[in-house]
């Protein structure tokens, strides 16, 4: 969204649209008396009523989890959606044309094509399931669908369609409707033919993909005549309101599940998803024609509230194809707070054909015995190599212990550690624990990665080997603040240089750690932005990225600090980038040099009946924090 919604709009919204209405449509409602109605809440599992809402007020309230809000949050929460998302749906059933303001967003324009698109979309895909069901040319798909185990009922369920193999029955049935060819391009459905537009899916399985509204948004088509010379799924391609990477199939039947229950099973395909959820798996979704990836991961967080006890399940297939997706999956497992397992049916099956095989229990009990995502992908790491050599065995660990090193639970941790010594044969268990946990703390500090060997290991110079050797800082340190400190004065201006020209601080200052800034309030303004993503979201639109800032900030006293910084003039007559490379050296700079006089202690510690190996490490990390220093004097910014 390029622009915020008028706050007259909002407004207008809120008075439009009954609160009562709304509600009604997600649960039953009576009488609760004084013009108030009640009804079991949809937030959390209750006997008896304790939500109420107040249709005079707008507003609604449970008693039992204290849930509360107006009409905009209730749809937010129940649907899962964003601020804006949700107005703009309940504007549209209201018949409220919004308008946008800050960043020259055309609501005429971009808002009138958005529902356009969706609307053609939504017409597509009745015409397909109309087809499907009627067309005696579709009996092809029915027989597919039959052979694998759906009926009518299934296929109605899902919305499941026909496209017929003529040239362009659905583009004339859209021309009647009243879009333009230009739309019918614009929105995937319709392609360019030698005469015009043509229909872009012939002779296929029709599969609606809806976003997490509801809304279809793009199709996924099977093929189904060996006469088709196209690949064997063909899906929408990137439009103004599909993007493949942002949606996943089965997400708006399964969301309220996967709230409910803090659990997400994601498998492969259409045919899948539909298998899972008529076998009682109803968290069951699926990505479209992509690997899963970080904006899923976004979308599934939406859902389980990054609950440590939520459950992400992945069901690959057993083959070679489906173990490299399940690494891959891995890759992103820190980006999640929910545990992360993968579950392998029986000789490799997939859902779809598991319930075939062995009927609905089956596919219900396959993400039972599951495994954790992160043994999965250790025993894959492990099995690449030659365990009966020394060098083998090193090689094994020297990949194998960062994986160990990402488990979250640190109890978990130890004891995996304590199995991969005997994957390995190593005899000196310790030996690997201790591996294991340097690495785990490396990780903590730079931010989670939890990937490489540690400092010794980095690759990409020394900016890379002080982000790992950087301590964690768990909270904010240091003195009170004090303007005349010039310690202070230099992270307050790095800091309204982030907020004010964050094109002149991008990209180095997001790998700066809230621990280099010695003042609380400072350190409390560098998580703020961390929240919000990052200066470099800045570059492209600042308006939105302080909006985004602002908001993230966890009070109003964090906020009302972040609105000081973002006004307050920088100290500088010119403001460029040599002057912004300046003031990043020199917070970086006093950070490592805090961090050498500690390990300046440690090592004079250790040096007198310590640990052995800790001095080791001890002296190891002094040394490479010593030539960073070396270097940030020498070299300046670009030692960053």
């Amino acid at each position: 969204m390029a622009g915020r919604i008028n706050d007259e709009d909002v407004k207008a919204v809120r008075d439009a649209v009954p609160i009562d209405a709304v509600v009604s449509e997600y649960l039953q409602l009576r009488g609760a008396g004084g013009g108030n109605l009640k009804g079991l809440c949809p937030f959390h599992d209750e006997k008896s009523p304790s939500f109420q809402v107040s249709p005079s007020k707008g507003l609604f309230h449970c008693f039992g989890c204290q849930e509360g809000g107006d009409t905009i949050t209730f749809v937010m929460k129940v649907d899962h959606l964003s601020f804006s998302e949700a107005v703009e749906r309940l504007a549209a059933q209201a018949g409220i044309t919004l308008r946008y303001e800050e960043g020259g967003y055309n609501p005429a324009h971009q808002r009138g094509e958005r529902i356009r698109l969706v609307e053609a979309h939504k017409l597509a895909a009745e015409w397909y399931a109309e087809q499907l069901a009627a067309s005696p040319e579709a009996e092809t798909g029915r027989v597919f669908l039959a052979e694998r185990g759906f009926d009518q009922a299934a296929a109605v369920h899902f919305g499941v369609g026909y496209s017929p193999q003529g040239w362009d029955h659905l583009t004339r049935f859209l021309r009647g409707k009243g879009f333009s060819d230009k739309e019918l391009i614009l929105s995937g459905l319709s392609q360019e033919g030698r005469r015009g537009p043509i229909d872009r899916f012939r002779g296929r399985l029709m599969w609606p993909i809806r976003d997490i509204g509801g809304e279809v948004v793009g199709f996924g088509a099977r093929k189904l005549y060996e006469a088709d010379n196209g690949p064997k799924y063909l899906n929408t391609p990137e439009t103004a309101i599909y993007k493949k990477s942002q949606v996943l199939y089965g997400i708006d039947l399964a969301k309220k599940e996967i709230a409910k229950a803090s659990r997400a099973v994601v498998v492969e395909g259409y045919t899948d998803v539909m298998a899972c959820h008529l076998a009682g798996v109803t968290t069951a979704i699926a990505t479209c024609g992509t690997a899963f990836g970080g904006d899923h991961i976004k979308i599934l967080r939406r859902l389980l509230m990054d609950n440590g006890s939520a459950r992400v399940i992945f069901t690959f297939d057993g083959d070679a194809a489906g173990q490299k997706a399940a690494l891959r999956a891995f890759e992103d497992d820190q980006k999640f707070a929910a545990e992360t397992y993968i579950a392998i049916a029986p000789d490799g099956m997939d859902p779809c054909e598991l319930r075939l095989a062995k009927g609905d229990e089956a596919v219900a009990d396959l993400t039972e015995p599951r495994t954790p995502l992160f043994e999965f992908a250790l025993r894959q790491i492990v099995a690449r190599y030659d365990l009966d050599t020394p060098a083998g065995r090193a090689a094994a660990l020297d990949e194998a212990a960062p994986v160990v090193a990402r488990i979250k639970n640190s109890g978990a941790q130890h004891e995996v550690a304590v199995q991969l010594a005997g994957l390995l044969g190593i005899l000196d268990t310790q030996f690997v624990v201790r591996r294991v946990a340097q690495l785990a703390r490396w990780a903590r500090e730079r931010g989670g990665s939890g990937r490489g060997g540690g400092p010794d290991r980095q690759q990409g110079g020394p900016r890379q080997q002080y982000a790992a050797a950087r301590p964690a800082a768990t909270q904010a340190r240091g003195p009170a603040l004090n303007l005349r400190n010039p310690v202070f004065a230099t992270e307050r201006e790095l800091l309204k240089l982030a907020l004010q020209r964050p094109e002149l601080v991008s990209p180095a200052f997001d790998a700066y750690g809230v621990d280099e800034f010695t003042a609380p309030p400072y350190a409390a303004v560098r998580q703020t932005i961390l929240e919000a993503g990052g200066a470099e979201h800045g570059v492209g639109d600042p308006q939105e990225y302080l909006a985004r800032v602002r908001e993230a900030a966890p009070d109003d006293q964090v906020r009302a600090m972040v609105t000081e910084l973002a006004v307050e003039a920088i100290m500088h007559r010119a403001v460029d980038e040599m002057y912004a490379g300046e003031v990043l050296v020199r917070v970086r700079r006093r950070a490592v040099e805090r961090r050498i006089r500690d390990l300046n202690s440690t090592v004079a510690r250790l040096g007198t009946g310590g640990d052995p190996a800790e001095l080791a490490a001890a002296q190891n990390e002094l040394w490479i924090l010593q030539q960073y220093d070396q270097a940030l004097r020498q070299r300046g910014a670009a030692a960053l």
